[in-house]
């Protein structure tokens, strides 16, 4: 396709219109363990713009980048430059503005209602009229979907206030927890499918137990995992209940990965200021 190349928006809702044969159009997810039928969808296209310039550019055609910002928002870069902020509130590092953002409601740490007027595509990790997100969105060489889990707050828990984002960049399955609060159901590990890269939230008390963190993933079995969600306490329980993964820490906040570099042994890698 030439430059400059349009992005085919797919936006999931209740009530989205369309038809399946349209949806087709789209390539379903590699990265799920079960085909699963696809949902309805209606399609919509903007131009990508001329934004060449890029501070996390990956350096070959099948390398992301994934930058760690702050508390659980990573900036993930595809091969062609298309960046998406996870659980944005409203900062993803000096003088960036992704071209997608991601969010979940739990707290205000995670989501913002201002979000910058420069990014192109917001999606809400919950659904506006109560009922749970769907989402399944392809920017140029970025194919998202999401997976809605639900919140416990003070009131009470809620149902599908939460969702775990997918991103399939070139040919990896990469994955966000967000504010994960319970353990995942069969069926959640069914349509999460495979992930070779998971972000997860290793706090401990606001999210899952870290042992219960462990539990899942030990059972995701991502080759590369990145903890988020820290706040100051000891990451040592989470690790132990990883034992067979390997650990490194980094002092670098960017992570350069592609399918060929993807590491033998399951990694645990702690980048710098998590």
């Amino acid at each position: 396709m030439p430059k400059p190349l349009l992005a085919a928006v797919v936006l999931l809702a209740c009530s989205a219109g369309g038809t399946g044969a349209a949806f087709a159009q789209m390539a379903p997810s590699t990265c799920h363990a079960v085909a699963n039928a696809l949902p309805k969808a209606t399609f919509a296209s903007f131009d990508g713009g001329g934004e060449a310039s890029s501070l996390f550019a990956a350096v070959r055609r099948d390398e992301v980048t994934i930058t760690y910002a702050h508390h659980s928002t990573y900036v993930i870069e595809s091969p062609s430059g298309v960046t998406v902020a996870t659980d944005y509130s409203g900062y993803a590092g000096p003088d960036v503005i992704p071209r997608i953002a991601t969010m979940n409601r739990a707290h205000s740490t995670h989501y913002t209602n201002v979000p910058d007027p420069g990014i192109e595509m917001v999606l809400k990790g919950w659904g506006e009229d109560g009922g749970p997100a769907r989402h399944a969105a392809t920017v140029e060489d970025v194919y998202i979907r999401n997976v809605p889990t639900d919140i416990r707050g003070y009131g009470g828990s809620e149902a599908d206030g939460n969702s775990i984002f997918v991103f399939e960049i070139a040919g990896l399955c990469i994955g966000h927890l967000g504010h994960l609060h319970h353990k995942l159901t069969d069926e959640d590990f069914a349509e999460i499918g495979r992930l070779d890269v998971v972000m997860v939230p290793v706090d401990g008390s606001w999210t899952l137990s870290q042992e219960g963190m462990g539990e899942t993933v030990e059972r995701l079995r991502s080759q590369i995992v990145l903890p988020m969600h820290r706040f100051a306490g000891p990451i040592e329980r989470f690790l132990e209940s990883l034992p067979g993964f390997a650990v490194e820490r980094r002092d670098e906040t960017s992570l350069t990965v592609s399918m060929k570099t993807l590491p033998d042994r399951p990694t645990v890698v702690i980048l710098r200021g998590v």
